[in-house]
């Protein structure tokens, strides 16, 4: 696969990982688009206090690099996985899901973070994709391995692929004990993810969560054959200019990760 960390076109910078023949994929960041205040710039968020005209007018920019328009999700933390079709999945229709797959050439699929995880699979022929929105609540419950299982279901690849893009780095990921034991108390080995806090109390414990670790753990448990892991290493807390992040700045914009297979090579 080819290998391409940042890309900053004139009017649409991006980032993105390795290519595959037939796999495309940016995560947008917050620059060269038309909202203002905390949204500033490429908000594509619709969801999150913007101004509506601003965040059309963003998507419309967005479309511009896009062969075809995408499939939006209704996002609400879950484990729900939807399969779009070219041809009879209409991107007018909003799913709830945290997850989708499409074995479409020229079919985008899309996903809105701001600190959460954004996750692209596919398999080494790149004959299948997944996206997945991946927050703690949803890594949790295991919306991986119900994505894994719908692509395992239709490819018996004996190599996958997966980029983790953008997300709050672990140095800035404070949780309670809760959460740690949401992951622990089902997957002892994910502990190693999880960093004590100094200022814990035997009453309230406080935890730093790698979730882009956390992430690889349960993508190389939910497939069965080899699956090559890439990760970004791109905090969305500290690089403000770049990307916007709800734990740092509450009211903010999102940023879009979209893939698909492109029908040329």
């Amino acid at each position: 696969m080819n290998s391409t960390n940042l890309s900053t076109h004139t009017f649409a910078p991006f980032v993105q990982g390795s290519q595959g023949e037939r796999l495309r994929y940016f995560t947008t960041t917050r620059q060269s688009g038309m909202s203002t205040g905390p949204w500033a710039s490429w908000n594509l968020g619709a969801h999150c206090g913007d101004d509506a005209q601003a965040v059309s007018r963003n998507r419309m920019r967005l479309q511009e690099y896009l062969p075809a328009p995408p499939h939006w999700l209704q996002q609400v933390h879950g484990t729900e996985v939807v399969q779009f079709r070219k041809n009879t999945s209409d991107p007018a229709v909003l799913l709830t899901a945290d997850a989708a797959f499409t074995r479409d050439t020229d079919c985008v699929l899309a996903i809105l973070t701001a600190d959460c995880l954004p996750i692209v699979v596919t398999d080494a022929d790149n004959s299948i994709l997944g996206v997945a929105h991946a927050g703690w609540r949803g890594l949790a419950a295991g919306v991986i391995a119900q994505l894994a299982r719908q692509l395992q279901r239709y490819c018996q690849s004996e190599h996958w692929f997966a980029w983790v893009g953008p997300a709050i780095g672990a140095q800035h990921f404070e949780v309670g004990q809760e959460v740690y034991d949401a992951f622990v108390q089902d997957a002892p080995q994910d502990r190693q993810h999880f960093v004590l806090q100094p200022d814990s109390t035997a009453d309230e414990k406080k935890w730093h969560a790698d979730l882009a670790g956390l992430a690889q753990m349960r993508l190389e448990r939910s497939f069965a054959a080899r699956i090559q892991v890439e990760q970004s290493q791109l905090c969305t807390f500290t690089q403000a200019e770049q990307f916007y992040s709800y734990r740092r700045d509450g009211i903010t914009g999102r940023m879009a990760t979209v893939a698909w297979l492109s029908s040329t090579t």
